[in-house]
């Protein structure tokens, strides 16, 4: 399937390295630490593949609601005190992933919400920067990040590839809604530590055409 397109469009973190299961659980940890509970389907549906300023706003509404005030400017280098140790320690590239790309003859990209330092240093650790260079794009190469359009339309142009022509690979379900809102066929997937048993089907609610539980798969569609 994936030599119908062309161009390949890769979302970060939970589809080229497997940060997400590090995210979610320092997130959640910390989150609760401030009074704010989330069960892992909810926070997997309605926070992640979100760009940063979205996510600030949906704390900052949940927060008001319960607590009526704003929520604390503590939380964020808080959590990057937690995570980024993490994050160089423990970090590892989805397998399959580098096998994947190596074997693919059209141009590939990556579309994160991540900050782009942050994803760039990810992609750093794992040693697959050479694969993506130069198209690395972030979230904040756009004005409305994930589940808007903007970023996928940004790689795509980047690329010089027409948004009916690309294909992204996205492990959320805002990033399966970007994808679909951008005009692009959109495969879930599910090879991310964090997946849980009903990520696959909440992600064909979301829109993904098909879902894939490891890279391993794309080598035959």
């Amino acid at each position: 399937m994936l030599s119908y397109f062309d161009a390949i469009i890769f979302d970060c973190d939970g589809v080229i390295v497997d940060s997400e299961i590090i995210h979610i659980s320092i997130e959640r940890e910390l989150l609760s630490e401030y009074g704010l509970d989330y069960s892992l389907e909810t926070y997997l549906s309605r926070f992640m593949g979100l760009a940063m300023p979205n996510y600030y706003a949906e704390l900052e509404r949940d927060y008001h609601a319960k607590f009526g005030k704003s929520f604390p400017a503590s939380f964020e280098p808080e959590l990057t005190r937690r995570a980024w140790p993490r994050i160089e320690a423990d970090l590892k590239a989805i397998p399959g992933l580098e096998d994947l790309v190596s074997s693919l003859t059209q141009p590939v990209a990556v579309a994160s919400s991540s900050p782009i330092d942050r994803l760039t240093r990810k992609l750093e650790i794992t040693g697959l920067s050479h694969l993506f260079k130069p198209h690395i794009y972030s979230a904040q190469h756009v004005e409305n990040g994930k589940p808007a359009p903007d970023l996928f339309l940004f790689a795509a142009k980047q690329l010089k590839a027409s948004p009916l022509r690309c294909v992204v690979i996205e492990d959320s379900e805002n990033g399966v809604r970007a994808g679909r809102a951008a005009g692009m066929s959109v495969i879930g997937f599910t090879g991310g530590q964090h997946a849980d048993p009903g990520l696959a089907d909440r992600l064909k609610t979301a829109g993904a055409h098909h879902i894939a539980s490891g890279h391993a798969e794309l080598f035959s569609r």
